[in-house]
């Protein structure tokens, strides 16, 4: 006896009711995502708040807020959604208001660590934003207070929250103090 698995698509998953749980999509495998804690949503905001101010005063790109699905790769398709994102000005200009999910990866994905996730799963997801070509992918532990850096699967610091998390490479002129993410 053989089993069919259907694999979803982008579009299909566009065309979901909402029925409140967010969902990503990995591979074509449907995944669900439980709506965030309260702590998870407070760190994404004062990062993507200050982030936010800063590309918009310097009119460098365009920020995206946890709700945003990327598209990182077809056949099968895999669509992630950061807690965060960025996408400099010149690939905005580019790609145009995109229609359904951005085509492509982020320059920058921040991902919050939820109580629930394992280290797997945060992994997971920073080598799949860094194997689509993000530039810089963040993953903030509010329960250490730490940020984990990752440019490359070989290049990964990790700041505590006396350390300065600096974006310039990605974001021009953007750093910010860890401890101002956390308190």
């Amino acid at each position: 006896m053989s089993t069919t698995v259907h694999r979803l698509t982008a579009d299909e998953l566009l065309r979901m009711p909402d029925d409140g749980f967010r969902y990503e999509l990995v591979k074509g495998e449907l995944r669900k995502m439980c709506p965030a804690g309260s702590e998870h949503g407070r760190v994404a905001m004062k990062f993507g708040w200050r982030l936010g101010q800063h590309v918009e005063e310097n009119d460098l790109g365009e920020v995206y807020a946890a709700e945003t699905g990327f598209l990182l790769s077809s056949n099968p398709d895999t669509v992630r959604a950061p807690d965060i994102a960025f996408v400099r000005k010149e690939r905005v200009k580019q790609t145009g208001r995109a229609k359904g999910y951005w085509p492509g990866a982020p320059d920058l994905a921040g991902e919050v660590v939820s109580p629930g996730d394992t280290h797997a799963e945060v992994e997971e997801k920073a080598i799949d934003w860094l194997m689509a070509g993000t530039i810089m992918v963040l993953t903030f532990n509010p329960n250490k207070r730490t940020v984990t850096v990752y440019r490359s699967l070989k290049d990964i610091t990790i700041l505590g929250e006396n350390d300065v998390l600096d974006c310039s490479d990605v974001v021009p002129g953007f750093k910010v103090a860890i401890k101002d993410i956390f308190d």
